[in-house]
This record gives C-alpha cells, structure tokens and sequence, in this order.
C-alpha cells in the first residue's frame, strides 16, 4: 500500500513561525511534524510515500531527500501554487495507480496505527465504497465537526484528516486547479460509499503556536 502526506499549505495561522518554515517542518517533541507521519508509516511497513507541496517546498524536499534515513522511499509532487486538498492528491494520482491508498494530513498528530489502513482499504474494494475516514470528537476550536455518520454518534464527528480514498473518488478532477475535498466526500457519503471508524486517542490539528507548543509539552513530558 501507498502513502500520501499533504504538505502544500501556507499555514498562516502558524505564522510567524511559517513565513520561513512549511509548516510540516515545523518541531514538536524533538523531530519534524512531517517525520512523525513518516517514521509511523514505515512502522507499519507503508515506505512508498509521495509529499505535495508548494509554500517553501525546497525545503521540504532538502530535509527529507529520498527517505533512506527513514526507511522510506520519497517522492515528491510540487504544486507551483496550492491545489487544495483534492486537486493536490489528484495531481499526484498516478503514483497509486488503480489501488487505494492512504491519505494523511501533515500537520495534524495522531497516534492512530497506519498498520490497519490495509484491512481498510481492502473493505473500500469489497463493498465498492469509495472512502473511508478517521473521525475524531470535536475539539473545542471545531465544535461542529463535519460528518454526521450515525453508527458512530447522534452528532457530526470532525474529519481527523487521516483517510483512505480509492481513485475514482476523483473522477472528474484534473489536478491542475484548486479543488476542496469536502464536497466529494458529501457527495459520496449521501450515496453511501464512505466508511469511517472514530478514534479515541490522542489527536491535534496542529493549527496554531499554542496548539504546537501543547502537543510540544506532551511529547517530551516524561511517560
């Protein structure tokens, strides 16, 4: 199975600190965002992954390389200006070929294992669904969510950014526009083809220097 983390947002809630650093690159408990994702991916034998990205992105590429030192093997899909979150995995759509494929956010944390992304993807396939989703319960920033699944609760959970996508989710985008994700997930969840479980364990969309520094302070805080 194939991997993609999404790297190509300006993250001006983070600036200052994003004026010179992608926000992927950005450290907490000692390592890179982004090398969380990845040190976790390989964990759970996932070592082909491709990183969009567009802000800064040498730099991106320049700290990762091709992945050797983590076990992984690095491509890249650089976007002259950012393509949303749909046009952004469409572009990069070639590297999975006809196969689902995992899709993380680089700037959240989770400590969800990747290693059951395969048993997923292989239920996308069995029963033609066309997405499936890690939800989270609403954080106090977000605390409308963004999908109403009932098995999981009588309320809409939030998107964690974390989720599996089978290609034809994307049929019809180009990848050379912006194009949001949101609305083909609506689209496909009132057709009934998005599956989603809910996670209860440790989760941040680390959106802003104080949700960085708190998700600093639970790192390095001694277990």
């Amino acid at each position: 199975m194939r991997a993609m983390i999404l790297a190509a947002g300006r993250g001006k809630r983070m600036r200052p600190l994003t004026d010179t650093t992608p926000k992927p690159l950005l450290t907490a408990g000692g390592k890179p965002l982004i090398v969380w994702h990845i040190e976790r991916l390989v964990a759970a034998g996932i070592t082909q992954i491709i990183i969009n990205h567009a802000w800064l992105g040498e730099q991106i590429e320049h700290a990762l390389g091709d992945g050797s030192a983590f076990g992984a093997q690095l491509a890249y899909s650089p976007e002259a200006t950012a393509l949303e979150t749909a046009g952004g995995i469409a572009k990069a759509l070639p590297f999975f070929g006809e196969h689902p494929f995992l899709v993380m956010n680089g700037d959240v944390w989770c400590d969800w294992d990747p290693a059951q992304a395969v048993g997923h993807a292989r239920g996308l396939v069995d029963r033609n669904a066309l997405a499936w989703l890690l939800l989270v319960d609403n954080p106090p920033h977000h605390p409308e969510g963004d999908f109403l699944i009932p098995p999981l609760a009588p309320h809409a959970l939030t998107f964690s950014g974390i989720g599996i996508y089978r290609p034809d989710l994307f049929a019809g985008v180009t990848g050379d526009k912006p194009v949001r994700l949101a609305p083909l997930l609506h689209q496909a969840l009132k057709d009934r083809q998005v599956e989603a479980n809910r996670h209860t364990g440790y989760w941040t969309d680390v959106g802003t220097p104080d949700r960085l520094e708190t998700l600093n302070q639970n790192l390095v805080r001694p277990s």
